[in-house]
């Protein structure tokens, strides 16, 4: 007798595992999955009816099927494949619903058997089952396409992306010029497009510009590509090294690339990219809409019916290709970015950042937190400085304005600003204004602006033009001993005692 019953209370009443059952009672734990799933199938619930004994039991999980002679009926096995290619398809299932159109049909290890004959007739490249929208698979074709410059004659080779599906075998392809991080990713983002969707994984070879560090285990995947994947919500697993069947689902796509569509074209004459890709979106409807030739349907019908419902939905902002520098920012809180230099704040010196680039943006990171951002320059040689980074005397210096400083000269007299005019004219370079500026209004804070005021006047009448006379006159009090003579004024009267100027003639 099967030990039914106590598979069944082990299970639902102490809440066991089917490792722990099978240690318990001696079942293995494909038999304890097997009493399991035939209850489920019989409708049959826990507890248990008081008056279902065990014989009885046995007889609803275990039915014995009559038998009238005819010959079992053969399921439709490509429709099984396309069906166990759905999420949560089981042939468990779908051999019940087999024996509900069939009730004289085969048994279970039959209908399993049967199957897996039926998958060795098929294709290497058809035998493993992919869920649809769960992967797809990527690489370049070998061979390259020949387009010529027609005004310098010259001949460049382009490079043919050709991405996948994992359960329908749909294809994409397009031209790229070479395999460079840019056009990798660039191909990713069209092909998305493409599909209208994004499946849950990618499968890649370990090219450079997917991979930074191939491992069996745990392989380093780009900075820029990983960001792609991130924004797009997808997953890159690259394929072992030197394991071909890892990514059988590409070669076999490149390889029908490769027939069907370069070889058909080789012959022609390109003259730019965008044409090679124009044929190429051509001849690649026809491909995905060639019938299978051992199963009902095309890649195009496949897709249809089994990838697109699976994708994940586009996002609404299509990603943009970024760049990934590590920086450090140097004693004047820059740092160099293809021969431009963007500002950081001050507190930064030398340290170490992250810069993350686009064709219209830089932003820089550190501690993964963002300290500045700049709208992308390629002037080369020059700087983009933010004057928030400056500390307060740069920042002081970057502001400096002539003008500015000749209105604050007006408000201490005529004479300071006559006098700082008269310098700032003399000036070749604003340092010179900057600085000269800084030493008139340190003599204004020390002295004040009457005493200021006086030295100018005195400078100005002796053709003293430099600010070190400037100290040097009110350091030793020279502009109060003018402002004393100046009290002494010249009689205007008549008077005896006075000759006049008439004397002297």
């Amino acid at each position: 007798m099967r030990k039914i019953r106590d598979v069944l209370r082990l299970t639902f009443e102490s809440r066991m595992s089917h490792r722990m059952i099978e240690k318990a009672i001696g079942v293995s734990r494909k038999t304890v999955a097997d009493y399991l799933r035939r209850m489920s199938n019989a409708n049959i619930t826990w507890p248990l009816p008081i008056d279902l004994d065990d014989a009885t039991l046995e007889k609803r999980l275990f039915p014995t099927i009559k038998r009238n002679g005819a010959p079992n009926r053969k399921p439709d096995w490509s429709l099984v494949n396309q069906e166990l290619k759905e999420k949560g398809a089981t042939l468990a299932q779908l051999h019940v619903e087999y024996l509900i159109d069939h009730p004289d049909g085969m048994k279970y290890s039959n209908y399993c058997t049967q199957y897996r004959e039926y998958k060795k007739t098929l294709k290497r490249s058809l035998r493993q089952i992919h869920t649809a929208g769960e992967k797809v698979f990527v690489d370049y074709a070998g061979p390259t396409i020949p387009i010529h410059d027609i005004e310098t004659g010259k001949v460049k080779h382009a490079q043919i992306f050709v991405g996948v599906l994992g359960a329908s075998n749909y294809i994409y392809a397009d031209a790229v010029w070479n395999q460079r991080k840019a056009n990798w990713i660039a191909s990713h983002v069209r092909m998305f497009e493409h599909f209208g969707g994004v499946p849950l994984m990618v499968i890649c070879d370990n090219l450079k510009s997917a991979v930074t560090k191939p491992n069996r285990s745990d392989p380093v995947i780009q900075t820029a590509y990983q960001d792609m994947a991130s924004h797009y919500g997808t997953a890159i697993f690259p394929a072992r090294v030197y394991k071909p069947k890892d990514k059988s689902k590409a070669e076999g796509g490149v390889l029908i690339i490769e027939r069907w569509i370069m070889f058909r074209i080789r012959k022609q004459v390109f003259t730019s990219l965008s044409e090679l890709n124009a044929t190429i979106k051509t001849l690649l409807v026809e491909v995905n809409n060639r019938p299978f030739q051992k199963m009902p349907g095309s890649r195009f019908a496949a897709f249809q019916a089994l990838d697109k419902p699976a994708l994940k939905p586009l996002l609404s902002e299509i990603y943009e290709y970024k760049e990934f520098y590590k920086v450090r920012a140097g004693y004047d809180y820059h740092v160099e970015i293809d021969g431009h230099f963007y500002s950081v704040p001050h507190v930064l010196v030398r340290k170490q950042l992250e810069a993350i680039v686009t064709a219209s943006t830089i932003e820089l990171l550190h501690g993964g937190n963002r300290v500045a951002s700049h709208p992308r320059s390629y002037a080369h040689g020059e700087k983009t400085t933010n004057s928030e980074h400056m500390n307060d005397a740069h920042r002081h210096y970057a502001k400096w304005d002539a003008e500015h400083e000749l209105e604050w000269a007006v408000t201490v007299g005529i004479n300071t600003h006559a006098f700082l005019k008269y310098l700032l004219a003399q000036s070749v370079h604003r340092d010179f204004g900057y600085r000269w500026t800084t030493s008139i209004k340190s003599l204004y804070k020390k002295y004040g602006d009457e005493r200021l005021e006086a030295a100018c006047k005195l400078a100005l009448e002796i053709g003293v033009t430099k600010t070190a006379s400037l100290h040097s006159i009110l350091k030793n009090n020279l502009d109060k001993h003018n402002r004393k003579t100046e009290s002494l004024q010249e009689a205007d009267f008549e008077h005896d005692n006075i000759r006049g100027a008439s004397y002297y003639h």
